[in-house]
């Protein structure tokens, strides 16, 4: 499973959803939105124009949301569960 985690600095849910991929044992790759140019901003755009939140999302090629879809996807397929350690 490849994932890719848009991110923006000082943002909670952003932290989150890095917790949520270590909490499932799944590596990613986090791209700083800050970091891109304004012509990489517009292309991710392009390409994901659902994506008007952060984090965004995408795994395998494919937008999926934020960290609450991304959480939802993962306890219906097991990937996590809901109980606490």
């Amino acid at each position: 499973m490849e994932v890719l985690i848009y991110t923006t600095q000082g943002c909670i849910w952003c932290s989150r959803a890095k917790e949520l991929m270590q909490r499932a044992n799944l590596e990613y790759t986090e791209v700083s939105w800050r970091d891109l140019s304004a012509e990489e901003q517009a292309k991710v755009k392009e390409q994901y124009p659902s994506m008007n939140t952060f984090p965004g999302i995408i795994i395998d090629g494919e937008f999926i949301g934020g960290l609450v879809q991304v959480a939802k996807l993962f306890l219906d397929k097991g990937i996590v569960s809901s109980r606490q350690k």
